[in-house]
């Protein structure tokens, strides 16, 4: 492919552009790390540190309570938890015993957290003890059997859990059976994403493509990258497939520390940052965002930070300035999405970078830029069209979705939905989203998810969602609504109805009444329309 050429040209010759991605799984990769270094501190949670080593003994613990209480190879285990030890240790013990990780956001409803158990089939779910109610209001719903709680600290809660994670973790005794998984087959993660028909999807990730990826950032990132000398700030979530590969997984195959945090919180951020010297810091836009605009953000040792990776929403050219004139770090904006492992592209640590754009692709990633109508015809440097991607992070479908499969997976690319266009370096620009996607505080948003909870309200004739510009978040999403005659609503009884309905980051912030919405000739609502209006006020 010509435009190829070009970018790999831009790898100088210690970046193999073309590198080769191991055939092992991930508990292998955890295993041989474990072995060259079982004393580099592994993990770091408000000044407890594990090292490979214990690291190690607990997965392979999990793993052995797992199998005693039946859960096989291809089974689903879903993890609900934020940040912490306990969701590595998750992780890798599901991998471990042959089983499939199912990634559930800790801040979805009922409604969504019994969509995914059902979709996925998971038995085994483990749980963030604050959120443990939600999962018993569904779980008669459901296949679930073990629900496994964690607990941060000494638990007020007026309940009696299931099974407690520490619990569970010494049941199987340490008698863990190995299980035989080939990693260009068989699934490691089901990465739940939007639709455009509005029903999450599963991206069925093997072990090929996570390693690859993980494989890959090293080949890119190495130069900056030392083995077992970094120190990760992992505060990006560890159930958004960035935060699992960038963080979690990246710093396992480098044999490096991750310092976790459960939330993005300012001053614990800044204070760890102060405490813990972190040297890599993965994140996305609202948090530099944050830091950056903190009076004293410089007292706390923040030059400490050398390279930081932003992904999931798109990274503000003065923001990105202004960053690094306080940190002294470089910030290399690039681009994923959860059907690739996720990262595709980075602008390079090793030459030119270039703001605004999403950089060139990783070694192994072919990528062009192709005609909205067919999907077929290459268009000229400089020209908009879908950007499709081909690659070993790339998944290997959706689970139970093989039409939806063969739509986004067509002769080994990967059609992405996004438009973009290519310069004559071959960087990569994002211009627009060929799906509604909105992308606030780096979380992904399908309007329609929103508007199908919409539409179930009484008082709603009409619906429909759009992201609209937001200095802090990036995007923030707005609804208009069409009443049903005779029915008064007020903004706030809409936004109060959907705090009930949805995750926090889909509520609408604000809500706008109407008499009618624009619409084609056949009656589909308009939502470029409202968005043109609303962006040119």
């Amino acid at each position: 492919m010509s435009e190829r050429k070009t970018w790999h040209a831009r790898y100088p010759e210690s970046i193999a552009a073309d590198v080769t991605i191991p055939s092992k799984s991930m508990p292998e990769m955890l295993q041989e790390v474990t072995a060259m270094y079982p004393q580099n501190t592994a993990l770091s949670f408000y000044g407890r540190k594990m090292i490979y080593a214990e690291l190690q003994k607990a997965v392979y613990g999990f793993a052995a309570s797992l199998q005693k209480n039946g859960v096989q190879k291809g089974s689903r285990v879903a993890i609900m938890l934020p940040n912490c030890p306990q969701y590595v240790i998750a992780y890798y013990g599901t991998l471990a015993a042959g089983a499939i990780v199912t990634q559930v956001n800790p801040m979805l409803v009922e409604r969504e957290i019994e969509y995914i158990m059902n979709d996925s089939g998971a038995e085994t779910l483990v749980v963030f003890d604050a959120l443990y109610p939600r999962v018993k209001g569904v779980q008669s719903k459901t296949k679930l059997r073990n629900v496994i709680v964690v607990s941060l600290q000494q638990s007020e809660a007026d309940f009696s859990p299931d099974k407690t994670f520490e619990g569970f973790l010494h049941e199987g005794k340490g008698q863990f059976n190995p299980v035989n998984i080939e990693p260009e087959h068989d699934i490691a993660v089901l990465q739940y994403t939007g639709g455009t028909t509005g029903r999450s999807k599963g991206a069925m990730l093997t072990h090929y493509n996570v390693l690859a990826n993980v494989v890959q950032s090293y080949e890119f990132f190495k130069e900056r990258t030392k083995i077992g000398g970094e120190k990760f700030l992992t505060v990006i979530p560890l159930f958004h497939v960035f935060g699992m590969t960038a963080c979690m997984n990246f710093a396992i195959y480098t044999a490096n520390e991750s310092i976790l945090l459960p939330r993005f919180e300012l001053e614990e951020v800044l204070n760890t940052i102060k405490n813990e010297q972190p040297s890599v810091f993965p994140g996305v836009p609202t948090m530099y965002v944050a830091i950056t605009n903190h009076p004293r953000a410089e007292e706390y040792g923040i030059n400490s930070i050398e390279t930081c990776n932003s992904g999931s929403a798109p990274m503000p050219v003065e923001l990105l300035r202004d960053f690094e004139r306080k940190t002294g770090a470089k910030i290399l904006e690039g681009y994923g999405l959860s059907e690739a492992s996720p990262v595709t592209h980075c602008n390079p640590p090793f030459s030119e970078r270039k703001p605004g754009s999403v950089g060139i692709g990783f070694p192994a990633t072919d990528y062009k830029v192709v005609d909205l109508a067919t999907g077929t015809e290459e268009v000229p440097n400089g020209e908009l069209g879908e950007v499709i991607i081909k690659g070993p992070q790339i998944m290997k479908g959706y689970w139970n979705m093989p039409d939806e499969t063969a739509v986004t997976l067509r002769d080994g690319w990967l059609y992405t939905g996004d438009i973009a266009r290519l310069d004559d370096d071959g960087f990569l620009y994002i211009v627009d989203r060929k799906k509604d996607l909105i992308i606030a505080s780096g979380y992904n948003i399908y309007p329609r998810d929103i508007e199908e909870v919409l539409y179930e309200h009484p008082a709603v004739q009409e619906a429909v969602v759009i992201g609209v510009p937001d200095a802090y978040r990036g995007e923030t999403v707005k609804a208009f609504i069409v009443l049903k005659a005779g029915k008064t609503m007020a903004e706030e009884d809409i936004i109060s109805y959907c705090k009930q309905n949805l995750a926090a980051y889909k509520i609408p912030s604000s809500v706008e009444f109407r008499h009618e919405l624009p619409k084609t000739n056949v009656g589909k609502i308009l939502r470029r329309a409202l968005r043109d209006e609303v962006r040119s006020h």
